[in-house]
């Protein structure tokens, strides 16, 4: 009887052992469930640049085009310096896959960085270099250009005339102290973007990339009773196919301040037909922030109820200059630059 004591003993702890080596495989079970949300979470918001390249060169503009292969993004920033060493930054919708950065200087080296974003932070970039031509490289005859270059030249003057695109008026819209908005039409098109060229209260030339399927921009940043010449450019692969000029002179200094006096008066003249307000009742929603850059931010807002006429954005520059920004009705965002 004793000595079966110590048999059975041996025969305990063996059977314990087996039972030593099931926490091991207990372990991994809670380490599935914490890789199994990360993987479901990633792909749907993974968003990657794919390679930027250059499709056009002019002395002083380059055009550049990138793919995404996996998105979207909500908007992109190309950002580079310009010839001063200055840094510039051009906000791009997300939509978008290609741009005309103009306002170059010829013979220049320039490198462009295009950052990703989505919810206003950089998910992913990309970067390239492009060597603006000579002033005499678009003043000479295609003659002198390379046989291929001829070939591509040939093709796009036979092409011009199947896809003409025609400039209509250039108008001005509205006028303040610093701003000027304008308004075009595209009686034959389409064109691929516009660029704006003029000279600010220096004399520096400036140069605002448009959209190709806008027809209105609004130019901030200017000096009050100054006249002002704008040059409207249809641009096409990269090309000018048309443009439209007009003189504008800024409003005086001081009708700045008439708009916070003027709502008193205002508001007893439309006192009479109060009757008439409430069926055309118009309510703004949450003004947000829909991308910020170094020397940019872009607003979105809503609408729920109603219709403006227009809008208006009032805020103070670095210096506390008070500057004033008007946006056609319509819209439901701007940049400011």
């Amino acid at each position: 009887t004793w000595m079966a004591t110590p048999i059975n003993i041996p025969s305990v702890a063996a059977a314990a052992k087996p039972e030593e080596h099931l926490p091991p495989s207990e372990e991994p079970q809670p380490e599935h469930p914490q890789t199994e949300p990360p993987p479901s979470e990633v792909p749907p918001t993974r968003a990657v640049l794919g390679e930027m390249r250059v499709s056009s060169v002019t002395p002083s503009s380059v055009e550049l085009q990138w793919s995404v292969p996996e998105g979207p993004f909500d908007s992109f920033t190309l950002q580079y310096r310009d010839a001063q060493g200055q840094p510039q930054a051009l906000p791009i919708d997300g939509r978008s896959r290609s741009v005309t950065v103009p306002g170059l200087s010829p013979s220049h080296r320039y490198r462009f960085h295009l950052d990703g974003l989505r919810g206003g932070k950089r998910i992913d970039h990309i970067s390239t270099e492009a060597i603006t031509t000579p002033v005499s490289l678009s003043e000479a005859p295609p003659t002198e250009n390379s046989p291929a270059e001829d070939h591509e030249h040939e093709q796009q003057q036979t092409e011009a005339p199947q896809v003409r695109a025609v400039l209509g008026e250039l108008r001005v819209s509205s006028v303040t102290p610093s701003s000027v908005g304008l308004q075009w039409s595209v009686p034959e098109g389409p064109f691929d973007s516009f660029t704006l060229q003029y000279r600010d209260a220096q004399g520096q030339p400036q140069a605002l990339p448009i959209d190709g399927g806008s027809h209105s921009v609004t130019v901030p940043g200017l000096s009050p009773s100054r006249r002002y010449r704008f040059h409207l450019y249809g641009l096409r692969g990269g090309k000018r196919i048309d443009h439209v000029s007009t003189d504008v002179i800024t409003a005086e200094p001081e009708e700045l301040l008439l708009p916070s006096e003027e709502p008193q008066p205002e508001r007893q003249k439309t006192e009479p037909p109060p009757s008439e307000v409430p069926p055309m009742q118009a309510v703004l929603g949450e003004l947000r922030v829909s991308s910020v850059t170094p020397s940019s931010v872009g607003l979105q807002w809503s609408v729920p109820v109603g219709l403006f006429d227009s809008f208006m954005l009032q805020y103070q520059d670095a210096q506390g200059q008070p500057q004033v920004l008007p946006i056609d009705g319509g819209s439901r965002s701007v940049t400011v630059p």
